[in-house]
């Protein structure tokens, strides 16, 4: 079972928390000095399901700028 299989099993209210959870300790990781977890803040996102609506703009922008280039040459 993959992972995205597993995410989609957790129920909505668990991801959630757990995003807001790791959002708060990757803050408060970027704030400290001597620990690189700030990464962990990206992950809450993506439990909340953030990285979807980057992930269609930057889809579609590269989209079009690849049609942009083929069409110069």
């Amino acid at each position: 079972m993959s992972i995205l299989q597993r995410m989609r099993e957790i129920p909505p209210s668990l991801k959630k928390i757990l995003g807001v959870v790791f959002i708060v300790i990757g803050l408060l990781a970027l704030v400290t000095p001597l620990t690189p977890g700030s990464w962990i803040a990206l992950l809450g996102l993506e439990f909340l399901g953030i990285r979807f609506l980057f992930l269609d703009k930057i889809s579609s922008w590269w989209k079009s700028r690849k049609e942009i280039k083929t069409d110069s040459k």
